[in-house]
């Protein structure tokens, strides 16, 4: 498809980033995503440290391929080592989030990488572009993980690209060509994709939530704080995740004061998060969850895509329908 000026100056085939997402975004999917023509991320998430980046980048096969590190704020506050070792890896592309510290950004100019860092709202994305960062990632509230839940996707990204003249990716809910095109078609230089490629074979998602994903509904995600509470995780309440719904969600609704305020009652959330068991765990998911159908190769997921989008937004060009018509046809990766 047409890339966007952002991603040809990068080098991309096409205009798709995949969201660092930690425990999921691991070398593979990064690979995977690199060679299918986008920009793969590898995740750092709550549990991220120098050892597991360096695992993570030994996954990145064939070697050299453009690729890009995100980590969290407030991890790298306890673990200065892990940006250490995100910028000897020389990526392309480094995103912090969750963090309006902006001492990073210098030390990722230094190794001549791109910073990156997600936004809320217009105030949010002004203050990123005065501090120096070179790319902003408009989160919308439909996003899968943890983010703020101020606007919609379209929504904040109207707002953010009106607020700065940085490239500025869409984040939230894509996972259909439509989506695509409709982020593109609003003027985003790029899509930043998490939820569609969870379920991907190359995803580090351990196959229990990579089932569960394939299961779940538009309409089976929840934000909630009840896993972070539960597991002590020092997220701050700005950012509850958007998970998939199950028994740990729905016994702690409404009641997560409760939660902090109960010891006894968090160990047990934070046992029943440690079995892996997705009717009790937490699996990161977004509101485009119900597009997934199956696990496909995230190469297959992106080539059609772009695919769907490259149709639906020449289409739109010449007037020959919109970017929301109704008779696209359904498929891998489309809608």
């Amino acid at each position: 498809m047409p890339g966007t000026p952002w991603s040809h100056r990068m080098g991309l085939s096409v205009p798709i980033v995949n969201a660092p997402m930690g425990g999921v975004a691991g070398g593979r999917l990064a690979a995977a995503v690199s060679a299918a023509g986008g920009l793969g991320m590898i995740g750092m998430g709550s549990t991220g440290s120098a050892a597991a980046l360096e695992h993570e980048l030994t996954q990145l096969v064939p070697a050299p391929m453009l690729f890009g590190i995100g980590m969290v704020g407030w991890v790298l506050e306890r673990e200065p080592a892990l940006l250490d070792a995100a910028l000897a890896a020389r990526p392309a592309l480094v995103s912090v989030g969750f963090t309006e510290e902006w001492a990073w950004v210098e030390r990722v100019h230094a190794v001549g990488a791109a910073a990156v860092t997600q936004v809320y709202d217009a105030d949010h994305a002004r203050r990123a572009a005065a501090a120096g960062v070179d790319v902003l990632v408009a989160r919308g509230s439909e996003g899968g993980g943890h983010g703020e839940t101020r606007l919609g996707t379209l929504a904040v990204l109207d707002a953010v690209l009106d607020a700065v003249t940085v490239p500025v990716l869409a984040a939230g809910g894509i996972a259909t060509a439509r989506g695509l095109a409709a982020v593109l078609a609003a003027g985003a230089a790029g899509a930043w994709l998490g939820t569609c490629l969870s379920a991907c074979p190359e995803a580090l998602t351990p196959e229990p939530a990579r089932a569960a994903l394939v299961r779940a509904r538009a309409t089976d995600t929840v934000v909630t704080r009840v896993f972070d509470l539960g597991q002590r995780l020092p997220w701050p309440d700005r950012y509850p995740a958007r998970v998939l719904t199950n028994e740990t969600t729905r016994n702690w609704a409404e009641r997560e004061a409760a939660l902090s305020a109960d010891g006894a009652a968090r160990d047990e959330v934070a046992a029943a998060a440690a079995t892996g068991d997705p009717r009790r765990a937490p699996v990161d998911a977004g509101e485009g969850v119900g597009a997934l159908t199956r696990s496909l190769p995230a190469g297959e997921v992106i080539a059609a895509l772009c695919t769907g989008a490259d149709r639906l937004l020449g289409r739109w060009a010449h007037g020959a329908g919109t970017v929301f018509d109704s008779g696209t046809p359904r498929g891998p990766g489309g809608d």
